[in-house]
């Protein structure tokens, strides 16, 4: 089953390069110790993509991305691009892609390692033992609203920018699903953010979320709170919330909040899903949520972990392989207990290797869980 697998890799600009040949590693050990294979095909996005195709997302990239069972990207942007016009921008590949495959809810799990704990700027009894996983919708709200743009001010004289905060019960309904059905897998509560209190959308999240609630979910724990609270509970006592459910921009913001509560980007993946189809397949993009860290690319420097637990999301949520996913985050957890460290979460005391020996220590761990 898992043979006929279909997986585009996007290994994108910067270090989202060295950090997928640790992943493709990964993916041999499994052919080999775990007789596991995948229709693996790879293309370039973002700023390699322009340079490669004039493009920042060739339209057969974009067909291909369609037809395969997930994708797994890098990351996108640097330097090297910025002055380029807007919609050629790295980041715009990495835009269409969500937005032309439906990716409508973004899971941006927030997870302090034990081994890493002391990294957080929060106190350790404050971040010790945290797993919340924070879902975004991500295709629809202020980033996407029309009408959008900037214009000249007919009336005050000078320009006015305009945006559009705008949203409708699917939209709502569909993501507030997602992440009650994540929460029954989870510890049971959904914390439903939004700002029912001055905006008309608000209120319609908050009703339609509650709909949702009260018809399908009645056994999961289900509050609201405004968005503005939930910044300040995220650092005040963040292991109060399980699942946080919220738009687009407030999504943003909170799911970087949450991210820092752990000390390291370089540690963090994200999915990305679509609606599922008769079948229950659904189309599903991965990444670690760093950037492309161009002043790092080409160093050995980069930590590949992010990129690797992005893959073991991927294994879990598009490919129903919970244990070998289960196994590749021990592998992690067991790489850290050890004392193995990248730059970006050197401790005193610890080992500082480069992204290379991260990846071989990982597949020496992988092949102990195996044994």
């Amino acid at each position: 089953m898992a043979g006929n697998k279909k997986l585009l890799i996007l290994p994108g600009d910067g270090i989202g390069r060295e950090c997928m040949v640790e992943v493709r590693r990964v993916i041999d050990w499994m052919d080999k110790r775990r007789h596991v294979s995948f229709d693996i095909q790879e293309d370039d996005v973002g700023g390699a993509a322009y340079d490669r195709y004039g493009t920042p997302l060739h339209d057969n990239t974009m067909a291909d991305a369609m037809g395969v069972d997930a994708v797994l990207l890098g990351a996108v942007g640097g330097p090297k691009w910025e002055t380029l016009p807007f919609d050629m921008q790295p980041e715009r590949g990495l835009l269409r892609l969500r937005k032309e495959m439906d990716l409508f809810a973004n899971l941006r799990p927030a997870i302090v390692f034990d081994a890493l704990a002391e990294a957080s700027t929060l106190k350790l009894e404050i971040v010790q033992g945290l797993d919340i996983m924070i879902v975004r919708e991500l295709t629809s709200g202020m980033y996407f609203g029309q009408p959008r743009g900037v214009e000249d001010d007919p009336e005050g004289g000078g320009r006015v920018g305009i945006n559009t905060h705008r949203y409708t019960t699917n939209e709502i309904r569909r993501v507030v699903r997602i992440a009650c059905e994540l929460a029954e897998k989870r510890n049971n509560k959904v914390t439903s953010c939004e700002k029912a209190n001055v905006m008309e959308a608000g209120v319609l999240w908050r009703e339609e979320a509650e709909h949702v609630h009260k018809t399908e979910f009645p056994n999961v724990e289900f509050e609201n709170m405004y968005a503005d609270n939930a910044a300040m509970q995220l650092v005040r006592n963040p292991k109060q919330f399980d699942v946080i459910v919220t738009d687009n921009l407030f999504g943003d913001i909170l799911s970087d909040e949450a991210s820092m509560c752990t000390g390291s980007l370089g540690m963090l993946p994200s999915a990305s899903l679509g609606e599922a189809d008769e079948s229950g397949r659904r189309r599903a993009m991965f990444e670690p949520v760093h950037g492309s860290a161009p002043d790092i690319a080409g160093t050995g420097a980069a930590n590949p972990l992010a990129t690797l637990l992005s893959y073991a999301m991927c294994l879990r949520y598009s490919f129903d392989m919970g244990e070998d996913a289960d196994m590749i985050e021990q592998a992690v957890k067991n790489v850290l207990d050890g004392g193995m460290r990248t730059a970006d979460i050197m401790q005193p005391g610890k080992a500082k290797v480069s992204t290379e020996v991260m990846g071989e220590t990982l597949i020496g761990e992988l092949d102990k869980l195996a044994a």
